[in-house]
């Protein structure tokens, strides 16, 4: 598998967990000292994942629910060791977001070392 393939494996696995809500799936993609920031309800917000995960655990997961969430990947860019990727998902947890990720290549695994999204 080349290296922007395997890149977007890791990114639909996240859209697949959000879908089933699977914060141990997210958590295995998610670099251990990852980073997040974003924008939430006119908030400028920045730290690790966790209230992520906490949120994603209390919600309704998307696949049990009916939700109507779509999840595409616009863009991916791969140098070396590290990439960036842009996705655009609708209907997630009640929004729709632009997220932009940062991977990078570490013993071998592709994991996300930072996301920033922004609700549209």
């Amino acid at each position: 598998m080349n290296e922007t393939a395997a890149v977007r494996k890791v990114i639909q696995e996240y859209i697949d967990a959000c879908r089933a809500g699977s914060v141990e799936r997210l958590q295995a993609i998610f670099h251990p000292d990852a980073l997040m920031s974003g924008y939430m309800r006119g908030q400028y917000l920045m730290g690790s994942p966790q209230p992520f995960y906490e949120a994603v655990r209390g919600a309704p997961a998307p696949a049990a629910g009916g939700a109507d969430y779509r999840a595409e990947i616009t863009s991916v860019e791969v140098s070396g060791p590290v990439a960036s990727v842009t996705l655009k998902e609708k209907g997630y947890l009640g929004m729709n977001f632009t997220d932009f990720f940062h991977l990078a290549k570490v013993d071998g695994e592709w994991k996300i070392i930072s996301k920033t999204f922004n609700p549209e």
